[in-house]
């Protein structure tokens, strides 16, 4: 970096951490404690990436992912995801119109789904089959929808924040694999403490009313990103990275003890980008112009929980996968 460009990156950078500040200002407006996670959602939107929010019901993430929405001035769409959903109704159909005087032959136009928004969020995303599931692959990893023989791209910028109850809740589907692995980050939701349940209830509870203000809008936030990409990283830090990645593979000269004896498959090439870009952001958050080895130990556990898939000894003994990445992290090497 020259010294003339100096002064402006540190400019940037400043600008963006207070955005950002700003951001997650007007979010916990409305919503109470939860830090990580809000943080974990702005990293999605950061990265460019998608978000699944994990929880028991009632702990707001619906809540949450609209609050946000509201705070940065692009289009949402809701899905409810119900057992009797149906792909077309994610991402439109094929229907017969009449002509202009109602007399002319009919034509076949093009109704979009409820896909075609800046921010869609997947409400209870694992209540819905399979086959509907599935609806959402191409759109998530490509950024366009293929519906009535025709490929049509989807609004830049875009995300899918989807929110799932525990897999073991009545009427719930297993997130295939492979969408799993589209998302950037699974966010684990916690049950608030005392003074947050208070918080709460003292908010929720009266005739209070938060009105959120938007504070970025898309353009602004498609800057951001770029922002984020063009930090420099070490080949170090890369190098660090890949081998925390392939130390999740039980079959990996440094897998660890409990890879070894509780993992079936370890984390996809898709999970050390998501490790990489969400450690850019976590530094740009904090007004540093490069992440460190710190930032990538913060964001391995939402990253990879999700795409290090456990054996059946590992779910028989109810070994976590966090416990795992930490004993990952605890044991690579760091040079």
């Amino acid at each position: 970096m020259s010294e003339t460009e100096a002064p402006d990156t540190a400019a940037q950078l400043e600008a963006l951490a207070e955005d950002l500040r700003k951001l997650v200002d007007e979010v916990q407006r409305v919503v109470v404690g939860q830090d990580a996670v809000i943080r974990g959602v702005i990293t999605c939107l950061l990265a460019g990436g998608h978000g699944l929010l994990e929880g028991v019901p009632g702990l707001g993430k619906t809540l949450l992912i609209r609050t946000v929405a509201e705070a940065v001035s692009m289009s949402f769409n809701r899905i409810q995801f119900t057992p009797d959903l149906m792909p077309a109704d994610i991402l439109g159909t094929s229907v017969l119109v009449e002509g202009e005087d109602g007399s002319v032959g009919r034509t076949l136009q093009y109704q979009p789904g409820p896909i075609f928004a800046n921010i869609v969020l997947a409400d209870e995303i694992n209540r819905a089959t399979p086959k509907t599931q599935s609806a959402l692959l191409e759109a998530m990893a490509e950024k366009q929808v293929t519906a009535g023989g025709h490929t049509r791209k989807l609004p830049a910028p875009f995300f899918v924040l989807a929110t799932q109850n525990p897999l073991e809740q009545e009427g719930t589907y297993p997130l295939p694999e492979a969408q799993l692995d589209r998302f950037l980050f699974k966010i684990n939701v916690d049950f608030p403490d005392e003074e947050e349940l208070i918080a709460i209830l003292d908010r929720t509870t009266g005739s209070h009313h938060s009105e959120i203000q938007p504070v970025i809008d898309g353009p602004r936030l498609l800057e951001l990103q770029a922002l984020v990409r063009a930090m420099p990283v070490t080949p170090s830090l890369t190098r660090y990275v890949v081998r925390v990645l392939r130390a999740t593979h039980p079959d990996d000269k440094n897998a660890t003890d409990g890879v070894k004896r509780y993992v079936r498959f370890g984390g996809s090439p898709r999970g050390a980008q998501s490790v990489l870009l969400a450690a850019r952001v976590r530094a740009a958050l904090e007004g540093r112009r490069s992440p460190s080895e710190d930032d990538v130990k913060a964001v391995v556990p939402q990253a990879l929980r999700h795409r290090v898939l456990l054996n059946f000894e590992g779910e028989a003994e109810g070994v976590s996968t966090d416990a795992v990445l930490e004993e990952v992290l605890a044991k690579v090497p760091t040079d």
